[in-house]
């Protein structure tokens, strides 16, 4: 699984979550490269949303990948905000993927503490985010992928 920068630990405290329950490492991008991504049958790609996007890191390690086909991934994110449905960041992440081989398996979002900006000047939005629900929606999310991991499909 991929986690790139967060600022607050928003994205990390997920990863964290999803990596329990799938046993799996938290890497960097700089970390996932061709010869690790390989080796697992199920891959996540995560960052905390910058500018209604993921981390240009993690776009640009996904980007040169060689063909990675036959292999789930699912894509995770933290935000401050809601996805706006005119700015459909997962799904452009998940399309990005797809072009490098993998089957998307699906997605998960939940906010986070977000103080960017104006955002700072009133202590934030989304605050004590992630929480306990949000952890708890993301170890469940984690278990259906766990299962499409088994399964293979």
């Amino acid at each position: 699984m991929t986690s790139s920068r967060s600022q607050h630990r928003n994205t990390r405290r997920i990863a964290d979550a999803l990596g329990d329950v799938l046993e799996a490492r938290v890497l960097t991008p700089a970390q996932a490269t061709p010869a690790v991504l390989e080796q697992a049958a199920l891959v996540g790609f995560g960052s905390g949303i910058y500018w209604m996007g993921f981390d240009q890191r993690l776009v640009d390690c996904i980007r040169p990948l060689p063909d990675m086909s036959g292999r789930n991934a699912f894509v995770f994110a933290t935000s401050g905000l809601p996805e706006p449905p005119f700015r459909r960041y997962t799904h452009r992440l998940g399309l990005i993927l797809e072009d490098r081989g993998f089957r998307l398996a699906g997605s998960f979002t939940c906010r986070g503490l977000d103080t960017w900006g104006p955002f700072k000047l009133v202590g934030g939005v989304s605050k004590g985010r992630p929480d306990a629900g949000d952890v708890a929606a993301a170890k469940n999310f984690a278990e259906s992928m766990r299962l499409i991991a088994e399964d293979g499909t």
